[in-house]
């Protein structure tokens, strides 16, 4: 099967390697043929050339070059099972479990994956994934009806964010970003844009404007954490979704005590109940299918793909890959 691979910073190669043999799937494992991708800022830092910070689901730390590596993203058809809720010739969107998922062929754990509307393209279907990680994140928040939030980071996190929040009662929904979003606010629940970094914007709050949750969507640097801190109003929630790059983060513990914040975070769970939720909500609004992925690419193309994703720019949202 093909496969491309990442054979150093900044590059990826279409290799053939051995398909996975149907007759080896442990329990609860899926066999999937891929149909579609798409770009996670956590896959980025891998692409640069940074190593793999997270330890595998199955197999100890996951290797950099392995082959479909960087991508967990994914949309398929399911051409063998030994998870008692899948069977061959189902359409299905979730997790690549093992993060190779820019190959042919990719084993993952049936549990990370769920139906979705067939009417969907591929393209467009894999939009349920990022959308799952953020309705249950936000579940994690509790009850935000009437309250003021802010999302820092306007990328395609952040929006969802923006998004969620505001569908789940939020008064004003704050967007952070220093790369204008305003062409998309409206669809995205965002009631105030402002285009600067976070630091600026924490700065320049008055009392009276703090919001009751601030949540951090950007990650992979230590420097947005502080401003979420500083800008939210005292008694109130961080959330802080970003994948960390660094193991340890400066903590301004004096203001966290002081305002008698909230610090929360964490991965993913319940994930076929919540793919499913994303099914849902995506049906509820379906303005967001037309503008939430922005650009495909072919999977020949990878490279150029991640390129792209590396750097942000107005009018670029969720990049997708076809795997066809």
């Amino acid at each position: 099967m093909w496969a491309q691979t990442l054979s150093g910073p900044f590059r990826f190669e279409q290799v053939e390697v051995a398909a996975p043999d149907p007759a080896a799937l442990t329990p609860g494992h899926v066999l999937l043929a891929t149909r579609a991708g798409a770009l996670c800022g956590s896959d980025l830092p891998n692409f640069r050339g940074g190593l793999w910070p997270h330890p595998a689901a199955e197999d100890g730390w996951g290797a950099t070059r392995a082959p479909g590596f960087p991508m967990h993203e994914i949309v398929g058809e399911v051409v063998a099972s030994r998870h008692p809720d899948h069977s061959p010739g189902d359409l299905v969107v979730g997790w690549a479990s093992m993060f190779d998922g820019i190959a042919e062929l990719v084993v993952t754990d049936g549990d990370g994956l769920a139906g979705y509307d067939a009417g969907l393209p591929a393209t467009t279907a894999v939009m349920l994934q990022p959308l799952a990680c953020v309705l249950y994140a936000a579940e994690q928040l509790g009850d935000v009806t009437g309250q003021a939030v802010a999302v820092i980071g306007q990328g395609p996190i952040g929006l969802l964010f923006s998004s969620v929040l505001k569908a789940r009662g939020a008064s004003r929904v704050t967007g952070v970003d220093p790369v204008d979003r305003s062409d998309v606010a409206r669809v995205f629940g965002v009631d105030e844009t402002v285009t600067a970094r976070a630091e600026r914007w924490a700065g320049r709050l008055s009392d009276a404007d703090r919001p009751s949750v601030v949540v951090e969507a950007v990650g992979h640097q230590i420097s947005t954490l502080q401003p979420a801190l500083d800008a939210v109003a005292p008694g109130g929630q961080v959330f802080y979704f970003g994948v960390p790059d660094d193991r340890v983060y400066p903590f301004d513990m004096m203001t966290f005590l002081r305002k008698n914040l909230t610090l929360r975070s964490g991965v993913t769970l319940e994930r076929r109940r919540v793919l499913a939720d994303a099914g849902a909500y995506l049906a509820e609004h379906p303005g967001l299918r037309d503008c939430y992925v922005t650009h495909v690419r072919p999977v020949a193309e990878v490279e150029a793909a991640f390129t792209a994703a590396i750097s942000p720019r107005p009018g670029q949202l969720k990049i997708a890959v076809d795997m066809g």
